[in-house]
């Protein structure tokens, strides 16, 4: 195990730092700590072959310019919050608008934009880096100062373990999660449309023409929705369901997993060999396969284009706060919120 710190670039007179961790098999991850963002995810394919696995950039001027959040901890809240306001104990809360009339993941300057304290812990059989923040009360519109640790552990098992911790002074929400665009044909050779992709789900949540839940759970069965027992990706993009056309032709969609810490979420890449099995202690995944990814720009040398890579977004569903049958967000004072979970690489 080994890791090496560097200067990534520079953000309003503050350094911003990379770390790569490598483990005793060749696996790489690198991390920035502006946005805890994951740049690069380096893991073998059958040939032995070590190739970068996520979108991501080289340098911060691309990051500020042009990333739809690419390997980014969101926050304070996952996903979009209708009208950009909710109510807590009687309590209207506004919050900024960045997608329309609603609040998208955090807002504009959410956990993503934000350079985090950074601490690098160096085990024999892992490495850690230790990422903390500290948002002030009222900031992005949410009340309490919430005290925020997000912890990147990287072991020889090529496995990749994310978890959350935070705590506030306040009531609030709080819903963290990683929105890295995972690619298994390795560099970008090919889309993620052949990729097949297994989820232990009999229920996703129907979106309406705002890709806001409306609160009504479908079950999978007989749809391009069924991930039970695997299915090309390909195939929800050239479905005719009308959940599949509403997003642009794939998924944008919140799975209620049937399980946790259970091989729930699985990706292939048949081609390369390369297998990734994701577990959590999350309720649900936002599966979303860059349907609305711009083309106006490049991925070190390789064009951006719709469906070049999926992200398996952990979480509670989003806009939970206006649904009371969904898993709870609310934070109460001084209550220790906690999430784990884990990203392993294997082959087929």
């Amino acid at each position: 195990m080994n890791v090496t710190e560097n200067i990534f670039g520079e953000l309003n007179g503050q350094t911003v730092k990379s770390f790569t961790i490598s483990n005793d098999n060749g696996m790489e991850v690198t991390c920035i700590d502006y946005g805890c963002i994951i740049t690069k995810i380096n893991v073998p394919d059958q040939e032995g072959t070590i190739e970068n696995v996520v979108l991501g950039f080289d340098t911060l001027e691309e990051y500020l310019n042009y990333s739809p959040f690419f390997g980014s901890v969101i926050g304070r809240v996952a996903g979009r919050i209708q009208q950009s306001k909710f109510d807590l104990d009687g309590v209207t809360y506004p919050l900024p608008k960045n997608e329309g009339e609603n609040h998208l993941h955090g807002g504009p300057n959410g956990f993503h934009q934000v350079i985090w304290d950074s601490f690098i812990e160096e085990k024999s059989d892992e490495v850690n880096i230790k990422f903390s923040y500290i948002s002030p009360d009222g900031e992005g519109g949410y009340p309490g100062r919430l005290e925020v640790t997000v912890n990147y552990s990287l072991n020889n098992n090529n496995e990749l373990i994310i978890t959350y911790q935070g705590t506030s002074d306040k009531k609030t929400l709080l819903n963290l999660t990683n929105h890295s665009y995972f690619n298994l044909s390795g560099d970008l050779k090919r889309n993620i449309l052949e990729h097949e992709l297994t989820i232990k789900s009999d229920r996703f949540l129907e979106l309406d023409e705002s890709l806001l839940p409306t609160g009504n759970f479908i079950n999978v069965e007989n749809t391009a929705f069924d991930f039970r027992e695997g299915k090309k990706i390909l195939e929800g993009v050239k479905s005719e369901h009308v959940q599949n056309e509403l997003v642009g032709g794939g998924y944008d969609h919140p799975f209620l997993l049937n399980t946790n810490n259970q091989e729930e979420i699985c990706l292939v890449d048949a081609i390369s060999g390369r297998k990734l099995v994701v577990e959590t202690d999350k309720p649900s995944v936002v599966l979303y396969t860059a349907n609305m990814l711009e083309s106006n720009f490049q991925l070190r040398g390789i064009p951006s284009q719709k469906h070049l890579g999926v992200c398996l977004e952990t979480q509670c569903p989003p806009n939970a706060i206006h649904h009371q049958e969904f898993p709870s967000i609310v934070l109460e004072k001084n209550e220790v919120y906690q999430s784990k979970t884990s990203f392993k690489f294997t082959l087929v």
